[in-house]
C-alpha cells in the first residue's frame, strides 16, 4: 500500500510519516515548503523523515492537487493539513485564508482521491461540537454548532468528504501535542520555568491526544475498510487544562504554582473554546481497534523524548 502524508511539518503528520516507515510502507510525505523543515536540530529517528520522499503541494491549489494525486497514485492518503491557529483565525483578515486551506483544500483532495479510488483519512476536532453539557459527544453525533471559525471549517471539511466519498474515515481528537511543533505542553513549561506561578483555566474538560500514539492508530485504521467517523484521544479520563498542567509539571519536576481560573475569568483569549470537548471512543473497541495508552503515560513518554 502506498501511503500519502499530508501537513508533514506538523505534529501528527511527522509521527504518522514515522510509523509507516516503521511498518515498511512505501509513503510520501507533502506540505507547502520546499522541503521537509520539521525538527532541524533532531537526530534519529527524526532524520529518518528527512530521507524518505517529500513533495511540496499547496492543497488549496486544485490543478497541483490534481496532478500530483494523480501522477503518485497512492492506495490511501492521510490528510494532517490544516489551518490550527485557533485565535488568528477569528481575524477578519485570516477567515477566507482558514477556509481555503480547511474547507476548500480538503475538497480537493477528495475529489481527486475519488478519481483515483484512495481511502481517505481526515482528522478533525471536538471544536464541531458546541461544548454544551457533560455527556462525552459520540461519533455519529449531528448537533454541532462550532463556537468558532476553526471549528465550523473542520466541521465544513468534515462535510465536503462525506459529501464525496464513500472509503473515507473521519477522525476527532482533541488537545494534541507532540514533539514536531508548538503545543500546551512546551508552552506552561517554558513560562513556568520563568514563572513563580502560572494561570489555567479548569472549566474546559477533555483528554489530551499525544500524537506518537495517534499515528499508531491512523495507520492502523488505513489497513482496514471499516470506514466512517470516529473519536481518539488518549485514555486516562476526562480532564481539565489545569489537572493537565499540573500533571505534566509534577512529572517534569517544576515546582511553580499552578491556579485553576474559570474561562472567564482568564479572559485572554480571541476564539469561543468549548466547555465539554468529552470524546467518546467506545467505537474504537467495538470496531477492533486499540486505545491508546493513558494520558498520564503519554505525558511521561513524551517528557522523556522532547528537548525541553
Amino acid at each position: 500500500m502506498k501511503v500519502l502524508v499530508t501537513g508533514v511539518n506538523g505534529q501528527l503528520g511527522h509521527d504518522v510519516m514515522l510509523e509507516l516507515n516503521n511498518r515498511g510502507y512505501e509513503m510520501i510525505g507533502s506540505d507547502i515548503t520546499d522541503k521537509y523543515c520539521g525538527l532541524a536540530d533532531c537526530e534519529s529517528p527524526c532524520s529518518i523523515i528527512r530521507s524518505l520522499p517529500y513533495t511540496k503541494l499547496d492543497i488549496t491549489d486544485k490543478d497541483s492537487v490534481y496532478e500530483t494525486m494523480t501522477k503518485l497514485k497512492p492506495d490511501a492518503i492521510i490528510h494532517c493539513a490544516a489551518w490550527t491557529a485557533v485565535d488568528i483565525a477569528e481575524d477578519e483578515d485570516k477567515i477566507d485564508k482558514v477556509r481555503a486551506v480547511n474547507v476548500t483544500g480538503t475538497q480537493n483532495i477528495a475529489e481527486v482521491a475519488k478519481k483515483i479510488d484512495a481511502k481517505l483519512l481526515y482528522l478533525s476536532t471536538d471544536y464541531v461540537f458546541d461544548g454544551k453539557g457533560t455527556r462525552p459527544w459520540k461519533p455519529d453525533d449531528k448537533n454541532y454548532a462550532p463556537l468558532n471559525v476553526y471549528g465550523q471549517s473542520k466541521l465544513d471539511g468534515e462535510l465536503a468528504i462525506a459529501n464525496t466519498l464513500d472509503k473515507y474515515f473521519i477522525v476527532r481528537i482533541s488537545w494534541v501535542f507532540g514533539l514536531n511543533g508548538k503545543n500546551f505542553i512546551k508552552t506552561m513549561i517554558n513560562v513556568g520555568k520563568t514563572h513563580e506561578q502560572v494561570r489555567v483555566v479548569n472549566d474546559q474538560i477533555g483528554t489530551p491526544t499525544y500524537t506518537y500514539d495517534l499515528a499508531r492508530l491512523l495507520v492502523d485504521m488505513i489497513e482496514t475498510d471499516k470506514y466512517g467517523y470516529y473519536h481518539a484521544s488518549n485514555e486516562g479520563g476526562y480532564i481539565s487544562w489545569y489537572d493537565f498542567c499540573v500533571e505534566f509539571y509534577k512529572q517534569y519536576g517544576l515546582k511553580t504554582k499552578v491556579i485553576p481560573v474559570t474561562t472567564k475569568e482568564y479572559g485572554l483569549s480571541k476564539a469561543a473554546r468549548p466547555f465539554n470537548s468529552r470524546l467518546d471512543k467506545t467505537k474504537l473497541v467495538d470496531e477492533g481497534f486499540t486505545p491508546l495508552p493513558t494520558w498520564q503515560d503519554a505525558v511521561k513518554r513524551y517528557l522523556k523524548e522532547a528537548k525541553l
